[in-house]
């Protein structure tokens, strides 16, 4: 096995985990789970993405790296009312979707007819907030929070893949050496996955399920699919969305969200850097597994660690992970000009976070927006 392969698979985890893995957390607190549903959570969707990209990889020959739904897990820790079991019953669903997409040809065709525009639109709406409070934590907590922002920029002029990675390590420094926060308790133990019985609530299912498996196909799987074309892959799109759809449904069982093709961590692996011969380059998303599978593992000594950081500090670090998802959402949103009056629409009010009849804001913008560009396009008849 190449050095380079094995360095490319680490440097991509690594990258995926540290970057989002305090959005995953805040998902967590959002739905009441509590430590050992947390715990669970982050477990069973590392042990999700690893056996997807064994799977797809070593079955189609294609480097097929999967992550978590980084924009879902911002939509989950955006939402209110919403508890564990309720959550469950929504990721069940979410998952469903992706399966019944790669299965059923006109929901395909209904889910490309929403116009990128009025997708983008609603991710933005929902990564705003998040971005926001950067800034409102920075005038707060000024001594915690602008050491990480001040290193966040820094290693962004270097390597931004490892931007935020940095800015959560400085965090865990500073949360432990003059953050005052109390030594995380770690048992060094086996990672248990715990059960958590899902509530099917119609609500949730269409103010969470439905936009969560929106944002996961908009925004990740799309993308992840063109970061393969663009390396010169055929994806696998039918079994890959087959695959990550019945992972997503099974792990939601133990807490974890839907899991999803990746992109920019995917680039990592892809290159000619990683392997002179395409032919096997699928083996990285081997690798990549077995290093998904350690990280699952070490969920007991490094989820403990992270919880125990005071709440500013995380929420800095999730926001700052999520400035680039928004930059692209931002730019999707208002590059067509036919579509732009829409995605203003759901952008406005998923940001606004109104809620009604226990459905959440994201579901409320797409409608909007749908309802703003079906408008446009009759006139325009």
């Amino acid at each position: 096995m190449p050095v380079s392969m094995i360095s490319a698979a680490l440097v991509a985890a690594l990258v995926g985990y540290g970057s989002t893995i305090a959005l995953v957390l805040a998902a967590a607190a959002a739905v009441g789970a509590d430590a050992g549903q947390t715990a669970s959570w982050v477990a069973a969707i590392c042990f999700s993405k690893a056996i997807g990209s064994a799977l797809l990889s070593s079955w189609k020959k294609v480097p097929m790296v999967l992550a978590w739904s980084t924009p879902g897990a911002a939509l989950i820790a955006a939402s209110t009312g919403v508890d564990i079991h309720q959550a469950a019953g929504a990721f069940i669903f979410a998952g469903g979707l992706i399966t019944l997409t790669a299965a059923i040809r006109p929901l395909n065709r209904a889910v490309n007819a929403i116009p990128t525009g009025v997708a983008s639109g609603m991710l933005a709406g929902v990564l705003l907030p998040f971005t926001m409070a950067v800034a409102l934590h920075a005038a707060s907590a000024p001594v915690l929070v602008l050491p990480l922002i001040a290193v966040f920029l820094l290693v962004r002029l270097v390597n931004p893949l490892m931007a935020v990675l940095a800015a959560l390590v400085a965090g865990l420094v500073i949360a432990f050496s003059y953050g005052g926060a109390p030594p995380p308790s770690i048992g060094v133990e086996w990672t248990l996955l715990t059960f958590i019985a899902p509530h099917f609530d119609p609500a949730t299912l269409l103010g969470l399920g439905l936009p969560l498996y929106l944002v996961t196909m908009a925004s990740q799987n799309l993308p992840g699919f063109a970061v393969l074309r663009a390396n010169g892959y055929e994806p696998p799109v039918t079994e890959a969305l087959s695959v990550t759809g019945v992972l997503s449904s099974f792990f939601a069982l133990f807490g974890a969200h839907t899991i999803n093709m990746a992109a920019i961590t995917a680039a990592i692996c892809l290159g000619d850097d990683v392997h002179p011969d395409r032919s096997q380059r699928w083996k990285v998303g081997v690798v990549y597994a077995l290093v998904w599978t350690t990280l699952g593992l070490s969920g007991p000594v490094i989820v403990p660690a992270i919880l125990a950081m005071p709440p500013e500090i995380i929420a800095v670090v999730a926001g700052l992970a999520l400035i680039p998802p928004l930059i692209g959402a931002l730019v999707s949103a208002f590059e067509a000009q036919a579509t732009r009056f829409a995605a203003a629409a759901t952008f406005a009010v998923t940001a606004s976070g109104v809620a009604a009849f226990g459905i959440g804001a994201a579901f409320w913008g797409l409608l909007a927006g749908l309802l703003v560009h079906v408008l446009d396009q009759r006139k325009r008849i």
